[in-house]
């Protein structure tokens, strides 16, 4: 799957009823790729280089931005089962270890998937599998807009 994807997630953008994920701007910027999409596990990929902070190492935002993305990505897919979306309330990451190059994973999979509520663990390792964070995303069930 490539950055080529629409840009805007709508509940169009779906194939037999289960939303399929559409990189944003930021998402594109910071050069995530989807790997895997299902209700069960949402895995993507992210450069480390050119997500830095001053020191060299992986700016703690762009692993809370990156969480947060596959985690909802992995809550809108749960929620379009039932005709809805997602949106998130609440987040929370712990920083477990540094990165200064390679490629991060980062693997969203259900805690709870409710009709109102869903929550899902987020785990970011390295290469070599080592954990670097670990988020928890809390998402309501929304209707959708028309």
């Amino acid at each position: 799957m490539s950055a080529e994807r629409p840009t805007a997630p709508t509940p169009e953008a779906s194939i037999g009823g289960v939303w399929q994920i559409a990189l944003g701007e930021l998402d594109i910027k910071m050069g995530i790729k989807i790997l895997e999409e299902s209700v069960e596990k949402v895995v993507a990929t992210m450069p480390v280089e050119g997500n830095r902070q001053s020191f060299g190492l992986l700016h703690g935002g762009a692993s809370l931005a990156v969480g947060e993305a596959v985690g909802s990505w992995a809550a809108v897919k749960h929620a379009s089962t039932m005709g809805k979306s997602a949106v998130g309330v609440d987040v929370s990451a712990t920083h477990h270890k540094g990165a200064r190059s390679g490629l991060i994973t980062i693997t969203a999979t259900p805690i709870s998937l409710g009709r109102r509520v869903a929550s899902h663990q987020v785990v970011i390792e390295n290469e070599a599998g080592e954990r670097l964070c670990t988020l928890r995303i809390t998402n309501l069930m929304i209707d959708i807009r028309t």
